[in-house]
């Protein structure tokens, strides 16, 4: 079950409205690194996972994701509070009320207007939020190493939102937001590295022959050697084809019956090299004298 309380994890302090501040802040609000994604995937994996520590894990850190929404939802609705005054009691004329709702240079009147103020299920660019932001999958050292980089890109985030105002509340309350991602981040970690064998993902084992190859796919100025590519962990190889030592060709067993009516489709469908239609095209290109 859940229980809420109705104090904040951490104190918000906000000294002025800003609602082109607070459209910013909708991307960890209802954006994909955002908290409100996290807070679902975790949920998800936890319903899922059998093994009692990670459970645990999992469940602490969907409910604090949790605390997290409301503390930065709360930053929303406070930057937006005066807009939202001006709004619902028509203070001021039209074209003044707009200027002064837009003039951060951003779309944070879709959030004054459409929801009154209040904090939206959407990025800062008004997209939707959607359940395709959780890409759980039921492996736990494939779902951890997700989490490990959903953190790391949320606390980049918040790296660039707190560069984007000087009222110190905010800064501070970001900051530990931020800092937070980080716990998680090493949380993960330890989990993910606490399995052994971790890698590679899943039970059945790659190909040998293949595990350890790099193919040096694009070639030219500007490739570059490093341990992502070479010994003691890799084998260095060229680009080929048919590295199974096949044809390279694709093939495939169809029934008699099957291969009587491909070729009939292909002999149906087969262009005739001897002709040099006058296409749509060749037509307008001249005002149709290529008809005559």
């Amino acid at each position: 079950m859940f229980m809420h309380n109705k104090r904040l994890q951490y104190t918000v302090r906000v000294t002025e409205s800003n609602p082109g501040l607070a459209n910013l802040m909708l991307e960890q609000f209802g954006g994909p690194q955002g908290e409100l994604a996290a807070a679902t995937r975790y949920f998800n994996q936890y319903l899922a996972e059998d093994d009692p520590g990670r459970k645990d894990m999992l469940i602490d850190i969907a409910t604090e994701e949790l605390s997290h929404l409301e503390v930065i939802g709360t930053i929303v609705a406070m930057l937006n509070k005066g807009a939202k005054g001006r709004i619902s009691e028509g203070v001021g004329t039209q074209a003044e009320l707009y200027r002064s709702i837009t003039g951060a240079g951003n779309d944070s009147h879709l959030t004054q207007v459409l929801y009154g103020g209040a904090p939206a299920y959407t990025n800062s660019a008004g997209v939707p939020w959607s359940a395709a932001y959780i890409d759980s999958i039921g492996d736990p050292t494939c779902d951890l190493r997700s989490n490990i980089a959903a953190e790391a890109r949320a606390k980049i985030i918040y790296e660039r939102l707190i560069n984007c105002t000087t009222d110190p509340g905010v800064r501070e309350a970001l900051g530990f937001l931020m800092t937070r991602e980080i716990a998680h981040q090493q949380s993960f970690e330890k989990a993910l590295y606490s399995i052994q064998p971790n890698f590679p993902p899943g039970k059945m084992p790659g190909m040998p022959e293949f595990s350890n190859v790099y193919f040096n796919m694009s070639t030219g100025d500007g490739d570059q050697s490093g341990p992502w590519n070479k010994d003691p962990t890799f084998q260095f190889r060229e680009a080929q084809t048919a590295v199974d030592g096949g044809t390279g060709l694709p093939q495939v067993k169809v029934s008699a019956e099957e291969a009587k009516v491909m070729q009939q489709a292909a002999q149906r469908l087969k262009s005739n090299l001897s002709r040099d239609p006058v296409t749509g095209a060749m037509l307008g290109m001249d005002g149709g004298q290529a008809a005559e």
